[in-house]
C-alpha cells in the first residue's frame, strides 16, 4: 500500500487547497507531480522550503517529483503576492542559477544518476522510475512564437476567466502603485503551459505549489482540459504561506533573507535562526521542515512542554533543517561556534571559524577599528586610549589582576604588548570582560 501523501501533508499542516479527486488518484497510481520556481537568485531562501519538502515528502510516498525552473516566465514576473514586476534576467544569468539551484535541491530529492529526457517519463513506457528531475520552461518556450502562442493556447482561455483571478485583481484595483503590465497579465496562461507541455511530455497530473498560486494552477488544468477534450484530469494542491506566530513574514531577519548558499547566510547564522524561533512557531516548524516522523514530532512535543526553558523543539528543529540543507560537518561547528559565546572555548576554537562565522558569532557586540602601526601598546593603552573598551587604565588593570580580562578567548594575566601575533584571521582581536561582555576590535 502506497504512503498517503496527501494525509502526510494534512497532519505536518502543510495542506491548504486541494481539488477533488487528488487524493483518490495518488492512492491509485504513482503520480508525477512538478513544482515550479523562478530562478531569481543562485540560491534558494527558506522561503522556498515549504514547496521543497513537499517534492520531498512526494518522492519519499512512491511519486515521482518534477521541479520546473521558470527560466522563461523568470524573465517575465509573477503577479501573483507582488506589488511590482520583477527584474528581466538574461539567459547566462539564469542558466548559472539553475545549476546552483539544482545542487541545492539534490539534497532533498533523488534525481539518480543523471536527470531523465522526457522519453523516459512516457507514461506508456510502463510504469515510470520515480527519480527526481529538474527542467526549465524555457527549453520549450524560446522558440515558441506569439502567433503560435495566441493560436494554440490563447484562444482556449477567456479574458473574463484571467480577469476573474485574485492576484490579478489586486493589481487591477490599486493595491499595486504600478498596476498590472500585458506581460504579467499573460503570465498564467504562461503557468498554464507549462503544466500542459509537462503533462504530454512527462506525464505530469498533478502541480504543487504556495496557496498564492492557486489561480495560475487552477487556470492549468482548465487549459488541459479545453485543449485535450474534458476526459483529461489534471489536479492541482498547494501548501499554505508560512508565517510567524506574529503574523509576520517567515524567513526574513533585519539583514535580509535566510538563505541556503553558506556564502550567502552562514550555516552558524542559519542554525541560529531556527534555534531562536518561538515556542510555538518550533512547533508548527518541526513538522513543516524535517522529515521526522509524527511519533517522533509528537514526543518532542510532550517532552519540550515539560520543560519549556530547555528548549528542546528548537534545537531539534536546528540540527534537522542544519543536516539537511548543509552537512552535519556544518552543523558541528554551527554548534561550537554557538558554544564561543555562551560555554568554554579555546583560542584555536576561534582560529577555526571562517572569516564570516566569526563575524557573525559576534555581530551585536561593541566594536571598535584600530589601524595597524598602533599594535605594540601594552593592553592597558590600547584598550583605553586607542580603542576605549576600558574608560580608564586604572579600571583594566583592576581586570588584570582578577583574572577577569581574556584576550581570544585566553586569560590576560599582564599588561603585555598586544602585538599581530594575536590577531585572529591576521585582523581581529576579541577582548572578553567577565564571563559574557565581548568586544571585537578590527585591525585595518
Amino acid at each position: 500500500m502506497r504512503k498517503n501523501f496527501v494525509e502526510e501533508l494534512r497532519w505536518r499542516g502543510m495542506l491548504a487547497q486541494i481539488m477533488p479527486g487528488t487524493e483518490e488518484l495518488l492512492q491509485k497510481e504513482m503520480v508525477t507531480a512538478y513544482l515550479g520556481t523562478d530562478p531569481t537568485a543562485d540560491s534558494l531562501h527558506i522561503g522556498h522550503l515549504c514547496g521543497i519538502m513537499m517534492l520531498r515528502h512526494l518522492q519519499r510516498c512512491g511519486h515521482r517529483p518534477v521541479i520546473l525552473v521558470g527560466g522563461a516566465t523568470g524573465m517575465i514576473g509573477d503577479p501573483s503576492g507582488k506589488s511590482q514586476e520583477r527584474n528581466l534576467l538574461n539567459d547566462e544569468t539564469l542558466r548559472h542559477n539553475q545549476e546552483c539551484i539544482k545542487a541545492q535541491v539534490a539534497k532533498f530529492l533523488d534525481f539518480g544518476e543523471a536527470p531523465l529526457s522526457s522519453t523516459e517519463g512516457d507514461t506508456n513506457a510502463g510504469e515510470p522510475s520515480n527519480k527526481a528531475i529538474m527542467v526549465n520552461n524555457y527549453d520549450w518556450m524560446k522558440d515558441f512564437t506569439f502567433l503560435d502562442f495566441a493560436r494554440e493556447v490563447g484562444k482556449h482561455i477567456t479574458v473574463n476567466y484571467m480577469m476573474a483571478k485574485e492576484s490579478v485583481q489586486q493589481r487591477l484595483n490599486g493595491t499595486a502603485r504600478d498596476g498590472l503590465s500585458f506581460t504579467e497579465f499573460t503570465y498564467q496562461l504562461l503557468q498554464g503551459y507549462d503544466f500542459l507541455y509537462l503533462y504530454q511530455h512527462y506525464g505530469v497530473k498533478l502541480q504543487l505549489g504556495g496557496n498564492d498560486q492557486w489561480g495560475n494552477m487552477t487556470t492549468g488544468t482548465e487549459l488541459i482540459r479545453r485543449t485535450l477534450g474534458n476526459e483529461v484530469e489534471t489536479f492541482a494542491l498547494t501548501c499554505p504561506l508560512i508565517t510567524k506566530s506574529d503574523g509576520k513574514k517567515f524567513g526574513k531577519t533585519e539583514s535580509g533573507n535566510i538563505w541556503l548558499d553558506p556564502k550567502r547566510t552562514t550555516p552558524y547564522k542559519f542554525y541560529q535562526f531556527w534555534l531562536n524561533v518561538s515556542d510555538d512557531d518550533a512547533e508548527r516548524y518541526i513538522k513543516i521542515f524535517t522529515s521526522l516522523d509524527k511519533e517522533t514530532i509528537d514526543a518532542l512535543i510532550a517532552e519540550h512542554k515539560q520543560d519549556p526553558g530547555r528548549r528542546i523543539l528548537q534545537k531539534r528543529l536546528a540540527e534537522e533543517t542544519t543536516v539537511m540543507v548543509h552537512s552535519q560537518e556544518a552543523l558541528d561547528m554551527a554548534i561550537e561556534a554557538s558554544n564561543i559565546l555562551f560555554g568554554k572555548a579555546t583560542k584555536e576554537a576561534l582560529q577555526k571559524l571562517d572569516e564570516q562565522t566569526f563575524l557573525d558569532v559576534f555581530d551585536g557586540v561593541p566594536q571598535y577599528t584600530i589601524q595597524k602601526d598602533q599594535l605594540g601598546q601594552v593592553a592597558s593603552e590600547l584598550f583605553t586610549t586607542t580603542a576605549n573598551v576600558f574608560s580608564s587604565k586604572r579600571e583594566i588593570r583592576e581586570f588584570l589582576k582578577s583574572g577577569a580580562l581574556s584576550l581570544n578567548k585566553e586569560k590576560l594575566g599582564d599588561d603585555r604588548p598586544i602585538t599581530a601575533d594575536d590577531l585572529i584571521d591576521g585582523k581581529y582581536l576579541l577582548v572578553q570582560r567577565g564571563k559574557k561582555n565581548y568586544y571585537l576590535v578590527t585591525v585595518d
